[in-house]
């Protein structure tokens, strides 16, 4: 179909006002407008998109052409569907295309805690990964936020995207490494003048998830238009929202491994559904072993007795008892909303040196500022001694039972009430600057256009935790004790008096004092890392016609690149080891690339072109590799154009798959009963992860068929069929530690057993690194369609777009494949089997109307599992037995209405109001689980794929002058 777009005006900035009084605004304002437009849809069952106002460019390849004539099948957004949703970051929008899937958000990367992954939005095509995803500016890279090589979407200047473009398909060959499942180009209005000035501002209907932003933009030519000026400023905040407080969150929905289970007696080995809760702790601690087990400590001289539910010796959940009382204290501890301040700045100088020669100058510059809370992490296997100091003043029942039973100690597990919730508080500053020159010149009476530049990107990461405590303080300050003078201390300071041990309270539901929080948190003095990330880009190209053939011009472009990324940064040695979380190391290293390609473009017949690029490039880690793409356009008749596409592509390592130097965290997994383990059941431990400097690059191999329908019966109606596969071998991957223990215990592989370490037959450390040990294979199409009509006084426009995820499979080679098509819980590569989008727009002047349903399929937990409740076969580890097994998918609808008015000096304004989620539409409870000390402080869903804000209001005003 072809594209066009409307041009229209970007938000632009201000600041400050009551909060309160901008809530209420929002409320009452919001929802107004769209009851008044409510009638009208209904009557004129329409509502329309952009007015095509001109034909835009674009290009699945270095050589300019028409959108439609690239064999690589591109999607475009245009600038009338972002104003249209006025979204508080554009990944957010650019999330709702159906070819997008694993991505991730700044809400749902909240527990990035020891990697720093926090606040991040990242884009990810096909279901394969963000790191498989190249993130483009105007063609051109950009440099990371992390370490893993993410591009944070929060970056690239919001109201300058013109346009982005989502190359559905292998791209190495024309854009270089990483570009495996496609392409994310954001085309910026860099040519823009004129002023503008915005405002926009959203809140949810539980008047939480409060944001708003501001943005100005001013463009200007002198010297007879030969010298362009550009600046855009803008300013963004979402205020913090801790705790998930909705209501479908509060059933105790998880999946569990059944403690009825055995191999033979019929039952499923995975249970999901409400009602349970975990079976080893309290809020203020339980004590989980010997007589007095399942007493429970509340507040000073008070306890309860545990009705335990169903559950095992081996299994941390329960199904029933007392499961809301586990729960208390844990249960949707981690951040709804983060907090998130940013301010980006972008300058563009441009001169014309002569008509065909221009020199440019960019700068841009972001800082960030991105806190949340992880979860109120749980803590077991915590020993009280017989003489504990709180113990024996705060809860003597408990102590005289324990002399009555002769117990020197007690097993106590806890989600520690009353302790500040760990998280992060990351501060990030992103600036990009690039240097260049383009013109155009006649090469034997041939035209050519030919770009040189020079790219300068560094971040600059403050990476702090927050509430972190260091782990061998609190050992020393648990072990609290009276003195000869009746005064609490702790234990090791009775044999060494200067060791400043503060004692601390950990039993019951007031929490300790601030005096030892300070001691275990050492102070405030929190594990902090800095990193920079520097990229640079030097590329030159040429593209043109070469000659004539008998069907046309033969086209080509040609170029080198040159390309640098590293590493660096500083830590205190005394926060490498030691800690809850934040654990961090220096991440030290860099790698060199250097490219060459070549793209032709051959007329073979009127109608018929053959599109042609091989790249050659040599990373200075692993060596040469090579990547290449051949491609066909058709106009098989009028109304029929048929293209397809061979690519062979490439993702290289990233700095933290090659040089991650040992970060650890927290974390737990389950060994299960009877594992020849010297501990089993769920256990604790420190997860460290590496990098692997042997890694090679991994290669895909991929192509896509598909059609373009445009009638010349049915005037402004196209549609479009793109089928694709993309197998990928070699992929660079690292199990999870539970994995890690599955393929130890539960299948036997022994190579994986030595990453598992006991000391003194306790679980200590689960060592992660990756390897290139994978293959992945992804198949699927897409549909996409638009219609556009004068229907009664105004203009109706339609446009649709379907993925269907027929397969998307992983085999790591060493336990069994895994398809993921169709699986609706969390995981990297979990994607729909249907995923749409469908928006109308209808304007009649000066108000546009829009409609946009968007939504995704039924799914199920795993596509080899079987749903039983009884009767049920053995389970396996490829053929899991579960009590249900489906996941229902979701719709959902948002709506929006504009008012065009007039500005001064000739000027045109925009007063847009959105909602988001019309219906309020709670998510699908997704059990999560069985594995994962988090799993009840999380959302009781998959949050990468369903809405747990709930309604949200928006109002944007702009105005262009």
């Amino acid at each position: 179909m072809r594209n066009a777009v409307q041009t229209s005006t970007a938000p632009g900035t201000m600041e400050t006002f009551s909060a309160r009084s901008l809530r209420t605004l929002l409320l009452a304002g919001a929802t107004f407008p769209l009851f008044l437009a409510a009638p009208v849809l209904a009557q004129e069952a329409a509502s329309a998109e952009e007015e095509p106002l001109r034909d835009i460019v674009v290009t699945g390849s270095r050589i300019v052409g028409d959108g439609y004539s690239a064999p690589t099948p591109v999607a475009v957004l245009g600038e009338a569907d972002i104003a249209a949703q006025a979204p508080a970051n554009i990944s957010d929008f650019v999330n709702q295309l159906p070819a997008i899937a694993g991505s991730g958000t700044s809400g749902n990367s909240s527990g990035g805690l020891s990697n720093a992954g926090a606040g991040i939005n990242s884009i990810g095509l096909r279901g394969l990964g963000v790191g498989r995803t190249l993130v483009l500016v105007d063609g051109q890279r950009s440099v990371a936020s992390t370490v893993g090589g993410t591009v944070d979407i929060n970056t690239i200047p919001q109201d300058l995207v013109k346009r982005v473009e989502v190359i559905t398909g292998g791209a190495s060959a024309a854009y270089g490494s990483d570009a495996v499942g496609g392409v994310v180009n954001f085309i910026l209005d860099t040519g823009y003048k004129g002023f503008k000035l915005g405002a926009d501002t959203g809140i949810s209907t539980y008047g939480d998830a409060f944001n708003y932003r501001f943005s100005g933009t001013a463009g200007f030519s002198l010297l007879d238009d030969r010298l362009h000026l550009l600046t855009n400023v803008s300013y963004f905040k979402q205020d913090r929202e801790e705790g998930i407080r909705r209501g479908w969150n509060d059933s105790g929905y998880f999946q569990i491994n059944n403690p009825a289970y055995t191999a033979t007696n019929g039952e499923p080995q995975r249970l999901v559904g409400s009602g349970i809760g975990p079976s080893g702790y309290t809020a203020g601690g339980l004590i989980t072993s010997g007589p007095l087990r399942g007493t429970y400590f509340l507040g000073e001289g008070q306890t309860g007795q545990l009705t335990y539910g169903t559950t095992s010796a081996s299994n941390p959940w329960m199904i029933g008892g007392d499961w809301q009382t586990t729960l208390d204290g844990h249960l949707g501890t981690n951040t709804l909303v983060p907090l998130d301040k940013r301010l980006s700045v972008f300058q563009r100088l441009g001169f014309e040196i002569t008509p065909a020669i221009e020199i440019f100058g960019q700068f841009s510059y972001n800082s960030s500022i991105s806190a949340s809370s992880y979860q109120q992490t749980p803590s077991t296997g915590v020993s009280i001694a017989a003489d504990n100091a709180y113990l024996l003043s705060q809860y003597p029942a408990v102590a005289a039972a324990m002399a009555a039973q002769g117990l020197s100690s007690i097993t106590v597990g806890t989600s520690n009430a009353g302790f500040p919730i760990p998280g992060s508080d990351i501060k990030r500053q992103v600036y990009r600057g690039v240097i260049g020159a383009k013109g155009t010149l006649d090469v034997f009476e041939k035209p050519m256009s030919w770009d040189v530049y020079y790219q300068k990107g560094v971040t600059k990461a403050r990476e702090a935790l927050t509430n972190s405590w260091i782990n061998s303080r609190m050992a020393l300050a648990q072990d609290a004790v009276f003195d000869a003078s009746g005064n609490i201390v702790c234990r090791s300071t009775l044999s060494n008096p200067g060791n400043g041990c503060v004692p601390i309270d950990r039993l019951g539901t007031n929490g300790p004092s601030q005096e030892a929080l300070n001691y275990v948190f050492n102070d405030g003095n929190q594990p902090l890392r800095y990193q920079t990330i520097k990229q640079d880009v030097a590329a030159a190209t040429i593209s043109g016609k070469a000659f004539a053939l008998p069907a046309g011009d033969l086209a080509f472009a040609t170029g080198v690149e040159w390309r640098r990324e590293q590493i660096n940064g500083s830590v205190d040695p005394q926060y490498n080891s030691g800690w809850l979380y934040g654990n961090f190391r220096v991440n030290q290293g860099k790698y060199d690339v250097y490219e060459g390609f070549l793209e032709l473009d051959v007329p073979i017949f009127d109608g018929m072109n053959v599109n042609a690029a091989a790249r050659g490039t040599h990373y200075s880690t692993s060596g040469w590799v090579g990547t290449w793409k051949v491609g066909a356009n058709w106009q098989a008749i009028d109304s029929l154009r048929l293209r397809g596409t061979l690519s062979h592509d490439i993702r290289a390592p990233n700095l933290d798959e090659l040089f991650a130097a040992g970060t650890a965290r927290t974390n737990s997994v389950i060994i299960p009963t009877g594992a020849n383990a010297p501990q089993t059941g769920s256990l604790q431990f420190v997860q460290n992860a590496f990098g692997n400097r042997n890694l090679k690059p991994e290669v895909a191999d991929s192509w896509t068929l598909g059609a373009v329908f445009e009638p010349t019966f049915l005037p402004g109606f196209s549609l479009s069929f793109d089928y694709y596969q993309i197998k990928i071998k070699d992929a660079i991957g690292s199990i999870t530690a539970q994995q890690t223990v599955d393929l130890c215990y539960e299948q036997g592989i022994s190579s994986y057993c030595p990453n598992i370490r006991f000391v003194d037959g306790q679980l200590s450390t689960i060592d992660l690194t990756p390897i290139n040990f994978a293959r992945q294979k992804t198949k699927g199409f897409d549909i996409e369609a638009s219609y556009s009509t004068q229907v009664g006084p105004g203009n109706l426009r339609l446009h649709g777009q379907t993925t269907h995820y027929i397969e998307n499979v992983v085999d790591d080679g060493i336990s069994f494949p895994i398809d993921y098509a169709g699986v609706l819980s969390s995981g990297t590569y979990a994607s729909p089997s249907w995923v749409y989008r469908l928006s109308a727009f209808y304007d009649i002047d000066p108000v546009t109307f829009n409609v946009v349903a968007r939504g995704f399929s039924n799914g199920v937990y795993g596509n080899d599992w079987i749903a039983c409740d009884g009767n049920c076969p053995t389970s396996t580890a490829q053929y899991r037995t579960i009590n249900d097994n489906a996941i229902k998918g979701a719709v959902y609808f948002d709506t929006s209405v504009d008012f065009k008015f007039p500005a001064m000096n000739n000027g045109i304004g925009h007063l847009t109001f959105i909602v988001n989620n019309v219906l309020n539409k709670d998510p699908v409870l997704v059990g999560n689980g069985p594995d994962g000390n988090n799993v009840p402080a999380y959302a009781q869903t998959n949050r990468s794929r369903y809405d747990v804000i709930g309604r949200t209001f928006r109002v944007s005003a702009r105005v262009e002058f």
